[in-house]
């Protein structure tokens, strides 16, 4: 595939280095001559410098030949317009990153005549990641498979979950409900697990079941109660919307913002939330505003040391659940060691979208297709929805007939409406999803974790 990405920010460099280390055909076009150049010198790509809505830069950057063109430069309305252009140039399909909130209410209407094959709001997707995470107290992260049927958790053992020294098969035989751990995180290991596999005290666990059975096990191992006080801090385009669906899902939502327009808009678009024109920073005031009393902390302030900051005070105050908002993918990772319940990143919210996208665009004319695709463990593991179009080489083969390649797990099959953790004795049937997780990149089809014959 050719892919021309427009805007070399967080999201278009980001987007960038995945699809150029997998060999996609990628050209870059931004203003920035200098940020080009750096962008040259790391990745194998081509790289324009000039405006991504002018008619003669695209020309010059390929996109009247492009599979796909993604603009996710500074402003909206330069990203809608480069589509238009794009679209009219010949691409095949466009993206635009679309982050205002009015504009993204009525981009159904738009779309159609802007001829967008999609359109993603980070800010949007990194409040619904952090709300499906609240929902689950006791998960670091919630992804979802099978249009919402089907949920992968983040799940840290601490000492009271009494699983320590457990292991795999042990856990499934004593709680006999239809959870899978699909994979491990030990430390700087990562492990995708057989029943053999014990588990330890700080390990993050990746299980994938339904919602219900989800539920069930945390209450068998005895889960946080659910929280109902939240304690938002920072009211940007995140806040907003994190505000507007906990508020929807009946919790008490206090926002702390700096800036006094905001907090003016805030009052006039979330009447029901309680709005403090403050600094976040201030822990007197975070005391005052009654951090020991919240079930949860968000902070979701424009500076990552910050957020980071805030979590740590909030971790000394004994909150529940504490999640921040850190972009820069180093610290990210440093701050997973140090006790926060979930890190999210905007920008990484928005790229996975996107890949996920380009994954299913790849695989359309083949016999399967990727529905969606969710990167974890800081990109070391890939979970994968496929959807089987057609009769293959491994469909109605027994499971325990076909032998995969080390470090690959088949996690879970939606079949109808049911939904099937795999035994020995189950095998893929047409019109399956099929959720596949792995350390191997550029998985494609299931063929490529089928160990060879």
């Amino acid at each position: 595939m050719k892919i021309v990405i427009i805007g070399d920010g967080k999201v278009g460099h980001k987007l960038t280095i995945q699809l150029s280390e997998e060999n996609y055909d990628v050209v870059l076009i931004d203003q920035n001559e200098g940020k080009l150049k750096e962008a040259l010198n790391q990745l194998d790509i081509l790289c324009i410098t000039g405006d991504g809505a002018d008619a003669k830069v695209q020309k010059e950057a390929g996109v009247p030949s492009a599979d796909l063109v993604v603009a996710c430069a500074s402003t909206d309305e330069l990203n809608m317009l480069s589509c238009l252009l794009a679209k009219r140039l010949g691409a095949k399909h466009t993206i635009a990153r679309v982050r205002n909130p009015i504009y993204y209410q009525q981009i159904d209407l738009l779309k159609e005549d802007l001829r967008l094959s999609m359109a993603v709001n980070p800010e949007l997707a990194a409040a619904f990641e952090i709300s499906r995470s609240i929902l689950l107290p006791d998960t670091a992260k919630v992804e979802t498979f099978m249009k919402g049927k089907v949920e992968m958790v983040e799940f840290i053992v601490k000492e009271r979950s009494h699983l320590g020294g457990v292991s795999l098969a042990e856990l499934y035989r004593k709680f006999q409900i239809k959870v899978l751990v699909c994979a491990v995180r030990r430390g700087s290991e990562v492990i995708i697990p057989n029943g053999d596999f014990v588990i330890h005290d700080g390990d993050r666990l990746h299980i994938v079941a339904s919602h219900k059975y989800i539920e069930e096990f945390f209450h068998l191992i005895g889960k946080r109660k659910e929280p109902k006080n939240i304690l938002v801090c920072g009211g940007g385009k995140v806040g907003y919307y994190l505000a507007k669906q906990l508020l929807g899902l009946g919790m008490q939502v206090k926002i702390i913002e700096q800036d006094w327009k905001k907090c003016e808009d805030l009052c006039d678009q979330l009447p029901k939330a309680t709005i403090i024109c403050g600094n976040a920073a201030d822990h007197d005031l975070l005391i005052e505003e009654g951090i020991e009393q919240a079930d949860a902390l968000v902070s979701l302030t424009g500076m990552d040391e910050e957020n980071i900051i805030l979590a740590l005070f909030a971790k000394t105050k004994g909150v529940d659940k504490i999640v921040a908002k850190v972009n820069e993918d180093g610290r990210a990772q440093l701050v997973e060691e140090l006790g926060i319940d979930l890190i999210v990143s905007a920008k990484t919210a928005t790229a996975d979208a996107i890949m996920s996208y380009v994954r299913a665009r790849q695989n359309s004319l083949k016999n399967v297709n990727v529905e969606s695709m969710y990167q974890l463990v800081g990109g070391r593991v890939e979970a994968l929805e496929f959807i089987i179009k057609e009769k293959t080489e491994y469909t109605d083969i027994p499971f325990k007939d076909l032998e995969l390649k080390p470090n690959n797990l088949i996690a879970c099959i939606g079949r109808k409406r049911q939904i099937i953790i795999p035994d020995g004795d189950e095998s893929i049937q047409v019109g399956d999803s099929v959720v596949i997780v792995t350390t191997q990149k550029k998985v494609q089809d299931i063929t490529d974790i089928l160990a060879e014959q």
